[in-house]
């Protein structure tokens, strides 16, 4: 069997030439095959790549020396030329079979044409960045967003190979050579009905307790964490195809991005599901509180409400009525565009671990404001269902997945291999 694989290595020649050429010796020295990807923007490189910059400048639409010159008057246009360019490239590379894996190495241009061509590749192929500025709080998010990027801190910037550099590069390229001879590869095979089941923290008793009854029902759950990053992953998740329904138990993101919380999944949650038709049973997890935790402005103006502190990054603040209010019209506007089955379920004895009788966090007077304007701005209120039960238990679980069975044997939706798309 032959297990050598296709490597790229997306850099910048014209400043890292010699730091590069030691990368692609070290997967040669793996038995894989190197492809050099050099995209250099402001010198002619000392040595050609694989694929040369003058290549992907072409196909971004530009000749390099218009790149080389919009370089230095425009150097936006001259990055995204060069990110269309060499993510076409690897595009056709992959349909070739000959990409397994991708690598990128380099300073902060480099990881910002690196990742937005990772980014565009399939979930599940390796990539992996390696960069002083993987551990750069103002950029790592659009370097890696939603994707399975894996990010490789070197501390160190690429510049002239030294013992402490050498160390790291090695590192990098051990993962991304460990990664490509052990991956499982793009395409996953579904015997079963996929769907998605957003979780976090103070609704993972329901949440685990519904993975098994799914799994019993002849569906497949997949947990995204609902932390900001993984339930915006599930909205695109969803939109790609990957799930039949939701199970979508922790919606706060709604809250959160309405008043700026830490788990803002941005302005688009639950239109995913609402626009493709896919079956979804719904609950108020999280909307009783606001993550502003690392927040001195947010905690100083909300200091006069019940704070809950699990640590320094971590202060949990209860919602109130009038921000559940908003938050039912934002979601009312959506449900009502809902093309297919769905269901509201309102727990009444409280909507997370944090919120039960006799804890300060529980208000059922602000809970109640939020399901009569919920019911009021829904075209059908009659999908509210509002049941005696806490949410943080089995028997909330149980009401859940029967009601999404329920929903799905209206749809029954197809059962299918998936090649879940970048």
């Amino acid at each position: 069997m032959d297990t050598r694989k296709g490597i790229v290595i997306v850099c910048n020649l014209d400043t890292r030439g010699e730091d590069i050429v030691f990368v692609k010796h070290l997967i040669q020295g793996r038995g894989h095959e190197a492809i050099l990807l050099d995209f250099s923007m402001e010198e002619p490189p000392p040595f050609p790549g694989d694929i040369r910059t003058e290549d992907v400048a072409l196909r971004g639409g530009l000749p390099i020396e218009v790149v080389r010159e919009k370089y230095r008057s425009d150097r936006d246009a001259a990055t995204n030329n060069q990110i269309a360019g060499a993510a076409a490239i690897v595009d056709d590379l992959l349909r070739q079979g000959r990409v397994h894996g991708i690598i990128g190495i380099g300073g902060g241009t480099a990881t910002l044409v690196a990742t937005s061509v990772m980014k565009r590749l399939p979930f599940g192929l390796p990539k992996l960045m390696a960069s002083p500025m993987a551990a750069h709080p103002a950029y790592i998010d659009k370097y890696v967003g939603t994707r399975d990027i894996t990010m490789h801190h070197t501390v160190l910037d690429i510049v002239k190979m030294n013992p402490l550099l050498k160390a790291q590069i090695v590192n990098a390229v051990g993962a991304i050579c460990g990664m490509v001879e052990m991956t499982q590869g793009t395409k996953f095979e579904f015997d079963k009905p996929c769907v998605a089941v957003s979780s976090f923290g103070f609704g993972e008793m329901a949440v685990q307790s519904a993975l098994a009854m799914l799994e019993a029902a002849g569906f497949t759950p997949i947990v995204c964490h609902a932390q900001g990053k993984g339930d915006r992953a599930m909205e695109e998740m969803i939109r790609d195809g990957a799930f039949q329904g939701v199970l979508d138990l922790c919606i706060g993101g709604v809250l959160e991005h309405l008043f700026k919380g830490n788990r803002d999944p941005g302005p688009d949650r639950l239109m995913a599901a609402v626009e493709t038709g896919i079956p979804m049973v719904l609950a108020p997890c999280g909307l009783d509180i606001l993550s502003y935790g690392g927040r001195a402005d947010m905690l100083e103006k909300t200091k006069d409400r019940v704070q809950v502190v699990q640590d320094a990054l971590r202060v949990q603040v209860r919602s109130t009525a009038d921000e559940l209010r908003q938050a039912a019209d934002v979601i009312a506007q959506r449900l009502n565009r809902a093309r297919g089955p769905w269901t509201f379920l309102v727990p009444l004895q409280g909507w997370s671990s944090l919120d039960k009788p006799g804890r300060p966090i529980h208000d059922p007077a602000a809970d109640a404001a939020f399901v009569a304007r919920l019911k009021q701005g829904l075209d059908e209120p009659g999908h509210v269902k509002e049941i005696d039960l806490h949410l943080y238990t089995p028997e909330f679980a149980r009401a859940a997945v029967d009601e999404f069975v329920a929903l799905f044997a209206q749809v029954q939706a197809p059962r299918r291999a998936v090649e879940v798309p970048a």
